[in-house]
């Protein structure tokens, strides 16, 4: 079984790292346009299964006959690429997943379903961790209530150790932080799909030591479809962000000054203050910190009448065994997990659909169990249990 994926950063590596360690993936091709960036890709996973090939992933011509025979095409790059990726790959006759992170782009995929469904294959956005893996939580745990009021999502992925003055360090693009802290985030209010300004809603949430007390505040980007689908479904939705305390103060101090904004510094450059900001936030806080994702989602509703409280937490840090970051662990294990289920054809029919709509929540948490994500639910203020059997990923 042929899988392809597009983009051999970060997440895509850890994505082939993943699906060369499984026994039903007898090939996996990752295809980047920077040669040197192959070359340690290579270095990093010594197996048979795999094969680099130096590739601009916008040159469809070039690109279509790399793909043939892919059961499943994963797209973790330029986001804004992935409609005519989905197009591409579907009309080689592989499934396309991608991670999201752009809505224009996830509205563009899903326009394809007719398409896709027509040939029997799927196409489906958001197979990371946020919109993703949190999405498809949110889904199992509606569906195990018979009506639900609220749900409130935290989820971030921050340093273990934080410095002054923004105590924080990047664990994913520079650019796709600053839109989140820059657009008005959808949220559910009184049953009302509405907006709420970023970087607002301040909250302390504490978890397990050594993070204690952390800040949660409103982001965009995160949910994707998942507001407009539940706006009938429940009173309340909201997704927070959770950072070390004084991040939100000090990138407000920041984004007060105008750095937020699309606008030349200059009439004599077309450097924006935005732009200027991303680099500035890659040269001060980049790098490969040891971190850690904290995800905890809460579910209020009622069950046969009664007032019940669902809630589901994960605590991700640093693998020192692989090298791998929790942001790449978090955002890789559900993306090769889903196009496992697609190529294996775990999914049956076909089009277009948010994973949260389609997948099948028992082998997909079975999955990131066996591959040490240990995500866990309590009932009301019961004790914390895995949600899945634990269980030993393949050699």
């Amino acid at each position: 079984m042929k899988l392809t994926v597009l983009g051999a950063g970060p997440i895509g590596s850890a994505i082939a790292c993943d699906l060369v360690s499984r026994s039903e993936v007898t090939h996996v091709q990752v295809c980047d346009a920077r040669s040197g960036t192959l070359r340690g890709l290579k270095e990093r996973i010594q197996s048979p299964k795999l094969r680099t090939v130096r590739v601009d992933v916008r040159d469809e011509r070039a690109l279509a006959p790399v793909i043939t025979g892919s059961k499943c095409v994963i797209g973790s790059g330029d986001a804004s690429l992935n409609p005519k990726l989905a197009a591409l790959a579907i009309g080689s006759g592989a499934h396309f997943c991608d991670l999201g992170g752009d809505e224009k782009a996830v509205q563009q995929e899903l326009a394809l379903h007719d398409t896709a469904a027509r040939r029997s294959r799927w196409i489906v956005p958001n197979c990371g961790l946020a919109p993703g893996l949190v999405n498809i939580l949110v889904l199992h745990g509606l569906d195990r209530f018979d009506e639900v009021e609220s749900v409130t999502m935290r989820v971030g992925n921050i340093p273990v150790e934080a410095e002054a003055p923004l105590f924080h360090r990047l664990g994913y693009g520079a650019e796709r932080l600053v839109m989140s802290y820059t657009t008005p985030a959808p949220a559910i209010h009184d049953g009302k799909l509405e907006t709420v300004e970023p970087l607002t809603g301040l909250e302390t949430i504490s978890f397990e030591e050594p993070f204690g007390e952390l800040e949660a505040f409103h982001t965009a980007g995160k949910l994707s479809t998942l507001p407009l689908d539940l706006q009938d479904r429940v009173q309340r939705l909201d997704y927070k962000t959770l950072r070390h305390p004084g991040h939100a103060a000090a990138m407000r101090a920041v984004l007060a000054l105008g750095f937020g904004e699309d606008k030349s510094i200059d009439v004599r450059t077309h450097l924006t203050y935005r732009a200027l900001l991303t680099r500035r936030l890659r040269q001060h806080v980049g790098g490969t910190p040891h971190d850690a994702v904290l995800v905890r989602i809460r579910l209020d509703g009622q069950i046969n009448g009664e007032a019940r409280t669902l809630t589901f937490e994960l605590v991700d840090r640093y693998d020192d065994a692989t090298g791998f970051t929790a942001m790449q662990r978090s955002t890789s294990f559900p993306a090769a997990a889903i196009a496992t289920l697609l190529a294996t054809g775990s999914i049956p029919g076909g089009g277009a659909a948010p994973p949260e709509r389609i997948i099948p929540a028992e082998p997909f948490f079975a999955d990131l169990a066996a591959h040490g994500l240990d995500i866990r639910e309590c009932w009301d203020e019961g004790e914390f249990i895995p949600i899945a059997p634990p269980a030993t990923a393949e050699a």
